[in-house]
């Protein structure tokens, strides 16, 4: 005879399969007839990197989506995924059509064949950004190299800028980022780590610089309170990416549109945002793997078994 704990477990089980399956069934049904229409718009998924709310990150991009719908009528559903992992699952899975995320989301998103360079975005002819560890000017930490023994809080473990090159620049200062390190916190993403930092929850925090002046602007963070301590060589931009799923016509229909989105009637230089919600200058979509060669030889560097020691750290 079953216990009353085991029937409920069955039954828990049973119901999540059932859920399962309706799920995958409807988003395989969605992905076949999604073709930029109103009503079956393109659906995007991004990055967390500002928090994950709908009016954070969301909010960041949604301009130059608007953009290309107001010139080219394709539509597009944006949302923020929970994680970065679920990001990539995303694009994965056939979730959605168009990804956003940094190199070291893409990297295994592209070993598993399911995402291709779409654009990146260009500002002052440049197409990188910075990484950036910041203490609390109180704590007395000057260089990357005193943060030993200290608490020190990371974003999302798949983040470029809030993990991994962060973590490249503490073992480039001599310092080993599990056994010199005080309590980690990994936090998901840069503003949550920016806000632990401010809170006095750690005494060093990891973020882009984008984010690190965005929290300024926000007032998340006091400028005055705050001393960047380490900054990173310049790293690749985070990629719009597409699904290797979609049609060629569609994926050059997606290019062109980011290609010209700039120089179109009636969109404004305010529209074209990237990155942080800051406005660029135009998408460049003539682009291959190979813009992200430098982001990829520090991800390399950053072994599956430290950042698995780092993880196991953060969860004692």
């Amino acid at each position: 005879m079953l216990l009353p704990q085991t029937i409920a477990k069955l039954l828990v089980i049973s119901l999540v399969a059932i859920l399962s399956f309706y799920f995958i069934k409807n988003t395989n049904q969605t992905s076949l007839s999604t073709d930029g229409s109103i009503s079956h718009p393109y659906r995007v998924m991004l990055i967390p990197a500002d928090g994950g709310t709908e009016d954070g990150t969301r909010a960041d991009f949604k301009p130059v989506f608007d953009a290309i719908t107001q010139t080219t009528g394709i539509h597009f559903d944006i949302k923020v995924g929970q994680s970065y992992a679920t990001v990539i699952e995303a694009i994965c899975s056939d979730v959605v059509e168009i990804a956003w995320f940094g190199a070291a989301s893409y990297l295994p998103a592209k070993q598993r064949g399911c995402a291709e360079l779409l654009a990146v975005d260009v500002k002052d002819n440049s197409t990188s950004y910075f990484s950036g560890i910041y203490a609390l000017k109180e704590s007395n930490i000057l260089t990357v190299s005193d943060i030993q023994g200290h608490s020190i809080a990371f974003g999302d473990p798949n983040s470029t800028s809030s993990f991994v090159y962060p973590v490249a620049m503490i073992v480039d200062a001599g310092l080993d980022p599990v056994k010199d390190l005080g309590k980690i916190r990994i936090t998901g993403s840069h503003a949550n780590s920016l806000k632990a930092l401010s809170e006095g929850q750690v005494e060093v925090a990891a973020a882009s610089f984008d984010s690190f002046e965005k929290a300024i602007n926000q007032g998340i963070i006091d400028a005055n309170a705050v001393v960047v301590i380490g900054k990173s060589a310049p790293i690749p931009n985070p990629p719009l990416t597409m699904a290797t799923k979609l049609p060629e016509e569609v994926k050059a229909k997606l290019r062109l549109a980011f290609k010209n989105v700039h120089k179109s009637p009636n969109v404004t230089p305010e529209m074209i945002r990237g990155y942080g919600g800051n406005q660029v200058d135009r998408y460049d979509t003539v682009i291959t793997d190979e813009i992200l060669t430098p982001a990829l030889v520090v991800i390399s560097n950053v072994t599956g078994d430290i950042r698995a020691a780092i993880l196991a750290k953060a969860n004692k």
